[in-house]
């Protein structure tokens, strides 16, 4: 996390509020009025000059009307998903800086000049931290000392952000910089989303204690589904620690059990056989093909998704397919060759029993593992054969939101008879 004050930004562009407050809502009615009156208050007591847009996520208990009614600019979003509401409240906002704030009345409106300071101050994203300021009652214990403190500190050391409290439902950020966070996911992940995307660009990320206090009406949160979609957010767009790391552990350990096999090696006091070398033959075996998913996951976040990664742009740079091809081959030809011996020697004994089984085992490994590396190679070249003409993937989802919602505006304006208010 960068902490380091920037020099102030910009003023707004002519005509557009200085911030727009966005936010989600799926059935809240029993709170979704009184939010949006203490954001409008926030505004108007600070003197900000800023917008109220409500994401509607296809409530049906009148939450889009009582917004509406209540002075927000209400976007309709009926696919269902945290992610998903925020995605159409962030393309419809048109403030320079944006604050998003749950619909629950658990966040207090009146630190909007707090996150509004952070980003005018240099910052391009803001998040409040609530764990040392939970009002009694306002978050369920095994959230407050389980699972929001192993998973923000997992995503600290997969991704070295130093955020302390990365699902906040109070953050800010700068409406320029949502082209390079490409945000695409549509679940309570989002907020995690958020954080990783903002880490690997670099970008200035703060922040702050707020009080987080009991919330009005029902939640919405799945404690153990919604925490298992951040956890395997997390791990996806982390190839090193799900697939390198773990692979290459296995590989090394298979290879040294079978080095140890094969040269009759003594370890802890005895000599290891064929159910070893057949143990480190799985884990070698396993271990190479994870590692291969692991470059191949690599390929696919860099030429896809836009993400950077010095060690295998320095892997790209150097290797080439031809590369790849010659070390699967040449392993796969050593296995052959042993193979191939082990088959001359029982020829030569008069097809008796083979007496080379650890042997057998090697061969049959390093022929495996040559096949997997000379395919994984080519697979990596095809992942590499990118159209040129192909959209950036910096914003496109967002882009596809702005654009529907652009079209349904222009719908409401040639027939007013469409519009739903807001």
């Amino acid at each position: 996390m960068n902490e380091t004050a920037g020099v102030t930004r910009s003023a707004d562009p002519a005509g557009a509020p200085r911030l727009s407050v966005v936010i989600p809502c799926l059935n809240e009615a029993s709170t979704i009025e009184e939010c949006v009156r203490r954001a409008r208050h926030a505004l108007d007591a600070n003197g900000i000059t800023g917008e109220i847009i409500v994401a509607d996520n296809g409530s049906d208990d009148r939450s889009d009307e009582l917004a509406a009614a209540a002075g927000a600019h209400v976007v309709h979003e009926p696919r269902r998903g945290y992610g998903s509401a925020y995605m159409a409240g962030l393309a419809a906002a048109r403030g320079t800086y944006i604050l998003m704030v749950d619909a629950d009345l658990t966040y207090d409106f009146d630190e909007a000049p707090r996150f509004l300071s952070e980003l005018e101050g240099g910052a391009d994203m803001v998040i409040g931290n609530r764990m040392k300021n939970i009002h009694p009652g306002a978050m369920p214990w095994h959230h407050r000392y389980i699972g929001n403190p192993l998973l923000s500190r997992l995503l600290n050391l997969l991704f070295k952000t130093g955020v302390g409290d990365a699902h906040c439902g109070m953050r800010a950020v700068r409406r320029d910089v949502l082209p390079q966070l490409d945000l695409r996911t549509t679940g309570m992940e989002f907020a995690s989303e958020m954080v990783i995307r903002a880490a690997k660009e670099d970008l200035d990320i703060r922040q702050f204690a707020i009080e987080y206090h009991p919330r009005g009406g029902e939640s919405k949160l799945s404690s153990f589904r919604d925490g298992w979609r951040h956890l395997r957010f997390l791990l996806v767009h982390s190839p090193n620690h799900l697939f390198i790391l773990p692979g290459a552990v296995m590989a090394v350990v298979g290879a040294l059990v079978e080095l140890v096999v094969i040269v009759h090696l003594g370890v802890f006091g005895r000599e290891w056989d064929i159910h070893a070398l057949i143990g480190g033959a799985l884990l070698a075996i396993v271990g190479t093909q994870v590692l291969a998913l692991g470059i191949c996951a690599h390929a696919y976040a860099t030429y896809f998704m836009g993400e950077q990664d010095r060690w295998f742009d320095r892997m790209r740079a150097r290797y080439r397919l031809e590369h790849g091809l010659l070390i699967g081959g040449g392993i796969a030809l050593a296995g052959v060759a042993i193979g191939t011996w082990i088959v001359i020697d029982w020829i030569t004994r008069g097809f008796g029993r083979i007496s080379e089984e650890n042997l057998a085992v090697l061969a049959a490994t390093l022929i495996i593992i040559g096949i997997q590396v000379f395919f994984s190679a080519f697979l990596l070249s095809i992942l590499g054969l990118r159209r040129r003409d192909r959209d950036p993937p910096s914003g496109t989802y967002l882009r596809n939101v702005q654009a529907r919602l652009a079209a349904e505006s222009e719908l409401i304006a040639a027939d007013p008879a469409h519009s739903s208010g807001g």
